[in-house]
C-alpha cells in the first residue's frame, strides 16, 4: 500500500531540464573565448584547452562515477554536480582576476568538467524509471536541454561580459548554475520501486514491454550489446562533431558565403542540434530505438557523400540541418536505448561508460577531419572517409537489430512455455 503521495513525473521531467541547461552552457565556450584570451594576453587555440579538458573529464568523470551515481541516488549526485560546475565557474572568474592561466584550466576544465559529468548522467536513469512507457521522450527532453542552453546563456555571457566585465561575468553566472542545479536537485528522485505510470497495470490496460535484461555494468561489458552501442555511439558523435566543427569553412568554399553569413548558420545549427533531440528520441518510442540509429546511419552515408557535391543552397542546408538533428538525436536517444538493452538496476553507470565513446570521439573526429583535408586537399574526400566510416557503423547497428530481435524471442519463447506450465 502506498503511504506517500508520488512527486508529479513531469515537474521530475523539468528538474531534469533544469541541471541540463545548466551545465550544457559548455557549449557557449565560444562566447567567452576572446574575452577570456584577451585578459590572458594568449591565442585563442590556449584557451580552448580548458574546454577541451571539461569534456574530456565529462566523458571519464562519467564513466567512474555512474556506480556513485546510482549508489546515492539523483538528490546526492545533482547536489555534488552544482557544487562542483559552480564552484568551477566561480574558481575561473577567481582566475581571471589574478590572471592564472593554470588555474582557469584547473577551476573550468577539471572541477567544472567534473561537474559536467556527474550532472550529465545523474537525471537519466531517474526519468527511464518514471517513464517506462515513454522513454525516449523523458530523456530527450533532458538532453535537449543540454543542446539548447548555447542559445539561452550564450547571449547571457556576452551581455554580462560588456555590463560587468570578465571576472565579475563568471561569479554571477556560478551563482545561477549553481542555484539552477541545486534548486532542481532537491525536487528530483527515483520512483518507488516497480513504479507505473497510470493506466498501466501489470497484467491488465495497458501494458509495456519488457527490458531484454536487468543486470548491472560489470555484467553489460561482457555482452555484444554494450560494445555495438559504443562503436555506434562513437562514430556518430565523431562525424557529427567533425562536421560542426568546419561547418563555417565548409559553407563557405562550398556556397561562397561570408564568414558573417556562415557564422549565422552555425548559430542555427545550435537550434536542430537541440531540436533532433527531442525529435529523435520521441520518435525512437514508435519506431523502435534499433530501428532509429539504422535510419540515422543510412542516411548519413548518402549525406556525407554528396554533401560536398550539393551546390544547390537550399538542398545543401537541409542535408546539413538534418545530419545535425541526427548528432543530436543519437545522444538524446541513448538512455532509452541502454535501458532497453540493460534494463535500470546500474543505468547511469553504464550510460556513463558509453560517454567515454564521446570524450574519445571529440578528439579523434576533427583530427581525422583535419588530416585529411590537408593531406589531400580536398573537402569531397575528406567526407567521403566519413562515409566510409558510416557503412561501419550501419553494418554494426543491423547487429544490433539482430542481437535485439533475438534476444525479444528468446524472451517471448520463454513467457510462452511458463503460461503453458501453469
Amino acid at each position: 500500500m502506498q503511504t506517500q503521495k508520488l512527486k508529479n513525473r513531469w515537474l521530475i521531467a523539468a528538474s531534469a531540464v533544469g541541471i541540463h541547461i545548466s551545465i550544457g552552457s559548455v557549449y557557449a565556450y565560444s562566447v567567452m573565448t576572446n574575452p577570456v584570451k584577451d585578459i590572458f594576453d594568449v591565442d585563442g587555440s590556449v584557451i580552448k584547452w580548458a574546454f577541451k579538458i571539461a569534456i574530456l573529464l565529462l566523458g571519464l568523470s562519467a564513466a567512474f562515477l555512474g556506480r556513485w551515481v546510482e549508489k546515492v541516488g539523483p538528490r546526492i549526485s545533482g547536489t555534488t554536480a552544482g557544487i562542483f560546475y559552480g564552484v568551477g565557474i566561480l574558481g575561473s572568474g577567481l582566475a581571471v582576476q589574478l590572471e592564472s592561466l593554470w588555474l582557469f584550466y584547473l577551476c573550468y576544465g577539471v572541477i567544472g568538467g567534473i561537474g559536467l559529468g556527474i550532472g550529465y548522467i545523474t537525471p537519466v536513469s531517474t526519468l527511464v524509471k518514471w517513464f517506462p512507457d515513454r522513454r525516449g521522450l523523458a530523456t530527450g527532453m533532458a538532453i535537449m536541454g543540454f543542446g539548447f542552453a548555447a542559445l539561452i546563456f550564450g547571449p547571457v555571457m556576452q551581455s554580462l561580459f560588456d555590463a560587468v566585465g570578465v571576472s565579475n561575468a563568471f561569479y554571477i553566472l556560478g551563482i545561477i548554475y549553481m542555484i539552477l542545479i541545486l534548486s532542481s536537485a532537491r525536487y528530483i528522485e527515483r520512483p518507488p520501486e516497480g513504479y507505473l505510470p497510470d493506466g498501466f497495470k501489470p497484467g491488465e490496460g495497458k501494458t509495456i514491454k519488457a527490458d531484454i535484461s536487468n543486470i548491472d555494468a560489470n555484467a553489460s561489458l561482457k555482452t555484444s550489446r554494450f560494445y555495438y552501442i559504443w562503436i555506434m555511439m562513437f562514430i556518430n558523435i565523431a562525424c557529427g562533431i567533425a562536421i560542426i566543427s568546419a561547418a563555417s569553412p565548409m559553407m563557405q568554399e562550398k556556397l561562397n558565403y561570408t564568414p558573417m553569413e556562415a557564422a549565422a548558420i552555425v548559430g542555427l545549427i545550435g537550434v536542430f542540434n537541440g531540436v533532433g533531440r527531442i525529435l529523435w528520441s520521441s520518435l525512437s518510442d514508435y519506431l523502435g530505438r534499433a530501428n532509429t540509429y539504422i535510419i540515422f546511419f543510412a542516411f548519413q552515408i548518402l549525406a556525407f557523400y554528396f554533401l560536398p557535391k550539393i551546390s544547390m543552397e537550399l538542398t545543401f542546408l537541409v542535408v546539413l540541418f538534418t545530419v545535425i538533428t541526427m548528432y543530436g538525436g543519437g545522444f538524446a536517444t541513448l538512455p532509452a536505448f541502454l535501458g532497453d538493452l540493460f534494463g535500470t538496476k546500474q543505468l547511469g553507470a553504464i550510460h556513463g561508460m558509453v560517454l567515454t565513446a564521446w570524450a574519445l570521439a571529440g578528439v579523434v573526429g576533427p583530427t581525422i577531419y583535419d588530416w585529411v583535408k590537408n593531406t589531400t586537399g580536398s573537402l569531397d574526400t575528406t567526407l567521403e572517409v566519413f562515409a566510409g566510416l558510416f557503412m561501419i557503423a550501419l553494418f554494426v547497428s543491423l547487429l544490433m537489430k539482430r542481437t535485439v530481435n533475438k534476444a525479444y524471442k528468446v524472451m517471448d519463447e520463454k513467457i510462452e512455455k511458463s503460461i503453458k506450465f501453469v
